[in-house]
């Protein structure tokens, strides 16, 4: 099978199943191996029911055999199929709601394998939703793993599998790029072999080595993609040399508070940089609310001062907006007569003419904006130096290109994910790396706390209070709507509950990542104004907002989540002088899932969430837990695979230390593979 022919070349894809797997970014049959599982599912060794003496928090198989019809009950919202099995001091009762077909699949007399969860209910054990099988059926799967894929609405798991064994039955030869050298030194199993054990996994030893040996190509790629565009970039001498540092002494003593001692040393390195022989490239790494942006406003106001126009690029319009309004503000306060600007995409036509106009005649502005910043008409007169703020939302090329808008300006890279020293370097380069790892003393340490879903009710009535006393909340929940076996609360359903448990005049909005820009901004411009109370929302609130006022974020199937990420969500609150809170509902009962929200719990520092969370994973829990998901890789993860990062790091160093142009016969493949993986992905490529 050609692996660039349309998935149409499959047997049993129509153009209609083709429009749905376009949806998933599937095109081609190269594309449907490259859509690899989000976890798998191993089924356990069927017991029979008479044996069973006890029930884990595990999924059990039961082997049982019908002796009664089912019974099929109906309620004003759905229909319930009932069935007991078991003897007498065995007995689990199995239920199956809106499934009333199940009475007439089940033979009384025949034995059946039940898969599913078992809990305790009322003196009994029940056991919903559970998967039926043939006991012959069922032992072609049992001790295997079988994978589940990340689907849209018309695709379901099974469909996916057939597919993709489709297209591995095949046999088609996937060229390695790897040379045989490098695959020896670290130890990784061949491309073909992990392609298909990534799929359909023989054993939990060889997903580890197939898991492997695809994150370390991951990561090979990106860093050779990475050091093979910045050799294009020599290292410039500073055209922008600013003058002056009693400028920036004397605003920070007309500043109302005191910048911490990190914030102070983090300013002074940015100031000796832009004062040194080349232009400035540098990161600044900073918890959540460590005040980055007091930074970026005083480096942008000397840049000013000394007649050099800077610019800050925010990944979200209302962000933007809030640091335009800061900005406007400070200048009122400090009485400094530089002109703010801001330019969005929302912006209407007049609006823009009037910015750009700025852009080009004002050549000591402060900029502020959204991708808007790097659009063809943005030309700037005086650009010195560009910042983007939570770079992570950011591809290279789009930093790039804004750095591109003027006559290499200083960079600077703010960042909010807590990435370790060594592993940031690896990165982000021959970037200068400054950390801000302390909080303003003003700020009151998050109160936190882990709940099960019991707690709902008491939740919302501690959030009806909070806002009563004329504060606000968030809720996140994992899902837009409901999906195919996914538990987790979604949005639309999870807001309709929640405006049923709060008092009536309680304003709730909803905000999720399918709602059109317009749309998300004009939700988060409510909520940044206080007409909205309650926002329930899924991730895209994690940097979309700054809102001082709220002081609830209750976290709904926080055990879903990365810690980093959970980290990120909480620090949407706790920015203003008020007492906050962090609710985070755990739907797990395993112990690990206690454990590992036990460290948010316990800890307000996201590089020590991030470095304990690490300790807790074994090898099975690298699925469905990421922790750098913002970051442009599909399976790899740099907190849990460090070590495979810096073997990645060190390879390529080797390579291009052996062929710098990837000129030899055997690096030929890898050289193609850059230059398309450039071209594909560089506009993803986001840290």
């Amino acid at each position: 099978m050609d692996l660039h022919a349309p998935i149409t070349d499959i047997k049993g894809i129509g153009r209609k199943t083709e429009q749905l797997f376009q949806k998933m970014g599937v095109y081609t049959a190269g594309d449907i191996l490259l859509h690899f599982p989000r976890t798998y599912i191993r089924y356990p060794k069927a017991e029979p029911i008479d044996e069973m003496t006890s029930f884990s928090e595990e999924k059990h198989a039961v082997a049982a055999r019908v002796t009664s019809v089912p019974v099929v009950k109906s309620t004003r919202s759905m229909q319930i199929t009932l069935l007991t099995i078991g003897s007498s001091g065995h007995r689990i009762e199995l239920v199956w709601y809106r499934m009333p077909y199940i009475k007439n699949t089940l033979k009384t007399g025949q034995y059946y394998v039940f898969y599913g969860k078992v809990s305790p209910k009322n003196g009994r054990y029940v056991m919903e939703q559970p998967m039926v099988y043939a006991p012959e059926t069922y032992q072609q799967i049992e001790e295997c793993f079988q994978p589940v894929y990340g689907l849209t609405a018309g695709i379901s798991n099974n469909l996916m599998q057939k597919t993709i064994r489709q297209v591995l039955d095949s046999e088609v030869l996937l060229p390695d790029p790897l040379p045989g050298e490098i695959r020896k030194q670290y130890e990784l199993c061949e491309y073909n072999y992990a392609m298909k054990q990534i799929h359909f996994p023989d054993s939990m030893e060889t997903l580890i080595d197939a898991r492997k040996r695809l994150v370390f190509d991951e990561f090979f790629r990106f860093i050779l993609g990475m050091r093979w565009q910045k050799e294009k970039i020599q290292r410039a001498v500073n055209g922008f040399v600013l003058q002056d540092t009693a400028f920036v002494t004397d605003l920070l003593d007309k500043l109302p508070y005191e910048l911490t001692g990190a914030q102070r040393r983090v300013l002074q390195e940015l100031m000796d940089s832009m004062q040194g022989p080349y232009v400035m490239q540098r990161l600044i790494q900073g918890d959540v609310g460590s005040g980055k942006t007091i930074i970026a406003f005083l480096i942008m106001a000397w840049c000013a001062h000394n007649g050099f126009q800077s610019a800050i690029m925010a990944p979200t319009e209302v962000l933007a907006r809030q640091h335009y309004e800061t900005f406007q503000r400070l200048c009122t306060d400090f009485a400094l007569p530089f002109p703010v600007i801001l330019l969005t995409g929302s912006m209407s036509a007049r609006e823009k003419k009037e910015a750009y106009r700025g852009l080009s005649e004002m050549p000591n502005a402060l900029i502020v904006g959204t991708h808007a910043l790097i659009q063809e008409k943005a030309v700037y007169s005086n650009l010195a130096l560009v910042i983007t703020d939570e770079q992570h939302r950011f591809g290279v090329k789009q930093r790039d290109h804004l750095a591109g808008k003027g006559k290499t300006p200083h960079t600077l890279v703010m960042s909010a994910t807590p990435i370790p020293r060594t592993l940031a370097i690896i990165l982000y380069g021959d970037m200068d790396i400054s950390v801000i790892d302390e909080v303003p003393a003003k700020r009151l340490p998050i109160k936190n706390c882990v709940v099960n879903t019991a707690y709902r009710p008491k939740a919302c009535r501690f959030i009806a209070d909070q806002v009563h006393a004329g504060h606000q909340a968030y809720i996140i929940c994992p899902l837009v709507e409901e999906s195919e076996g996914m538990e987790a609360e979604n949005v639309k359903d999870y807001a309709s509950f929640v405006k049923s448990q709060l008092p009536g005049d309680i304003s709730v909005g909803i905000l999720h990542g399918r709602m059109k820009n317009d749309q998300k901004n004009q939700v988060m411009e409510q909520f940044a104004k206080g007409d909205l109370k309650v926002l329930v929302s899924t991730t895209v609130v994690e940097v979309g907002v700054n809102v001082p006022n709220a002081t609830v974020m209750m976290i709904e199937n926080a055990n879903r989540f990365g810690l980093a990420q959970l980290h990120q969500l909480r620090g949407r609150v706790g920015r203003g002088d008020a007492q906050s809170y962090c609710i985070m509902i755990n739907t797990s009962d395993t112990k690990t899932a206690q454990k590992r929200l036990e460290i948010l719990n316990q800890s307000n520092d996201g590089f020590y969430i991030a470095s304990e969370d690490l300790k807790l994973r074994g090898p099975g829990d690298f699925f469905g837990i990421r922790q750098s998901g913002d970051l442009a890789f599909t399976l790899a993860d740099i907190y849990q695979d460090a070590s495979v990062l810096q073997d990645a790091s060190k390879a390529v160093t080797e390579l291009l230390e052996e062929d710098p142009m990837l000129l030899k016969e055997e690096n030929q493949l890898i050289k193609i593979q850059i230059e398309e993986y450039q071209k594909e992905h560089l506009d993803k490529m986001t840290l």
